[in-house]
């Protein structure tokens, strides 16, 4: 790595009149803390979606890329938190991506770019949670009550109401145990996942095993971009600085353990669905693996408690989620809303903090009632935010931060991330696009992904009414 400049001087804001900085992103957490938060963040029910993307790619370019992707996504992440450390020993430590963008680059409208693009990314994953939620005790509910009256948004309101308690919680730090939990049910629909790819691959009714690719170049190629896509924002976060700003400081240094502890997790979790789901299911992987032990025709090619089992996690995991992405919402609340120099939980304080995050929650719920469709575009809105986000901007911010010499490695494989991810961005985006034109009814879309993990659900609380 090149050895930084000395930068000009830089005034420090002050925490202490900064009530976003001093209650939502307090400063007490450990580097375990932060990796609690990074696994919750990164690693989710997405994953279940690499066969799928393998499907696209087949073993030696879906094993690569998975494994590339891994290892830019690590460096990339790196390369934020060498920055954020360098700030902070200079006396700047920044506590918000668009802050840290903004001061680097030397750019005010970088503020609103990053700002803009957070919160689509952020404000999206609140309402798919929020949604994929209620959909499943829709499900729940017409399995006990087949004639029961209850609709749709009425189980969004249910969930809604859940989160508003949930989000009250006060600042990131006080979800590291929530996120730990989260980190355990992780691992819990994995390995359940796993096991059920290993009993449905002995059973007689195994699947036929085919691993090739679409026959047409052009549709290989489209669905090639589209799996490449899907693999960059299962690494996606958006929010490492604000995750680092929860750190005790001094933070330097800490952040590599967290993000060390953060890819143990997605090295176990990501491989093993990935080469179990299609090692077992080859080109016949569904865009939810989970699918694909419940086939149309036959009996379910795994135990109903393992698959229960294994949906329960997701669906429980879903809330840490949607509280993780709601953080930098409620961090801009607070900075306008509060007042530092008085407690957090004042009165002063706590009534506006109640008001405003319920209504978040509230507009987020209300969204999702009214676009229940939401999760047929979150995927491809999140795949334009999370790139420019998480693999382009921490090698510019880099290579602004610590000028190493245009002749050394560093700045060339920074240029060249920065290039090809900038090209997979805009085919990728393209090719999702068009993915969902073409097959808008896809079981690959979010919602019917979700509603079949709930359907299991179902299954296994009311085995006697499915």
């Amino acid at each position: 790595m090149a050895e930084p400049p000395q930068p000009d001087s830089f005034p420090e804001s002050s925490r202490e009149r900064d009530a976003g900085a001093s209650f939502v992103l307090e400063s007490k957490g450990q580097w375990w803390h932060a990796g609690y938060h990074l696994t919750t963040a990164i690693v989710g029910p997405m994953i279940l979606t690499l066969p799928y993307a393998f499907r696209g790619l087949g073993w030696v370019a879906g094993i690569s890329c998975l494994t590339v992707m891994g290892m830019v996504s690590f460096y990339s992440y790196y390369l934020m938190a060498l920055v954020l450390d360098f700030c902070e020993k200079d006396g700047r430590r920044h506590i918000r991506f668009r802050e840290l963008a903004a001061d680097v680059l030397g750019s005010g409208w970088m503020f609103y770019f990053v700002i803009l693009i957070q919160t689509a990314i952020n404000t999206g994953i609140t309402i798919g949670t929020i949604l994929l939620a209620g959909q499943c005790l829709e499900i729940m509910y017409a399995a006990v009550s087949p004639q029961g009256s209850m609709e749709l948004w009425e189980f969004i309101a249910i969930v809604t109401a859940v989160m508003v308690v949930l989000a009250q919680m006060p600042s990131f730090h006080s979800l590291r145990h929530i996120n730990l939990v989260s980190l355990v049910l992780c691992f819990g629909y994995t390995f359940l996942v796993v096991a059920a790819c290993i009993y449905a691959g002995m059973s007689k009714n195994a699947p036929a095993r085919d691993y090739s690719l679409e026959s047409a170049t052009s549709d290989r190629v489209y669905s090639a971009f589209t799996s490449i896509s899907i693999i960059a924002a299962i690494f996606g976060i958006g929010i490492l600085p604000e995750i680092q700003a929860t750190l005790l400081p001094p933070a330097s240094g800490k952040m590599l353990k967290g993000l060390l502890m953060c890819y143990s997790v997605i090295v176990v979790t990501n491989y093993s669905v990935s080469v179990s789901g299609y090692f077992v299911f080859g080109n016949k992987s569904s865009s939810n693996i989970i699918q694909n032990f419940m086939p149309d025709n036959g009996p379910d090619l795994a135990p109903t408690w393992i698959l229960g089992g294994a949906a329960v996690c997701v669906l429980f995991q879903l809330f840490a989620i949607g509280l993780v992405y709601s953080q930098v919402a409620f961090e801009v609340m607070e900075k306008k809303s509060a007042d530092a120099s008085e407690g957090m939980f004042a009165m002063r304080n706590l009534i506006p903090r109640i008001i405003l995050r319920s209504l978040y929650m509230g507009f987020c719920g209300f969204v999702a009632a009214m676009l229940p469709f939401f999760g047929d575009i979150s995927g491809v809105v999140g795949a334009i935010g999370f790139i420019p986000l998480d693999f382009i901007l921490p090698m510019l911010l880099y290579n602004m931060t610590y000028r190493p010499s245009k002749s050394s490695v560093t700045y060339w494989i920074n240029m060249a991330i920065m290039v090809v991810f900038t090209g997979v961005g805009l085919l990728g985006a393209f090719s999702c696009v068009r993915q969902l034109v073409l097959d808008v009814e896809m079981a690959g879309t979010a919602d019917e992904q979700f509603t079949d993990i709930a359907a299991v659900v179902t299954s296994a609380a009311f085995p006697g009414d499915m």
